[in-house]
């Protein structure tokens, strides 16, 4: 198992996890249209989530955008 830090809270991801596992485990839309993702303060291109591993101890970001106004 990882720990890792999702969204600010303390999370268990399986071994090799990459940010795809930690976007899904978040919740995140299928496909991921409207999601952002910052791993230890920088973005991961979307491209990129298959192939990034997340290591112990890293701090992920999930952002979700959010349609509609006042």
């Amino acid at each position: 198992m990882t720990v890792i830090v999702l969204n600010g809270e303390t999370r268990e991801l399986p071994a090799e996890a990459t940010v795809a596992t930690a976007v899904h485990l978040a919740g995140a839309p299928e496909g991921g249209r409207g999601v952002a993702v910052a791993l230890d303060g920088e973005v991961v291109p979307h491209g990129e989530w298959a192939t990034t591993e997340v290591r112990e101890g890293q701090q992920l970001e999930v952002l979700h955008a959010v349609q509609g106004g006042a």
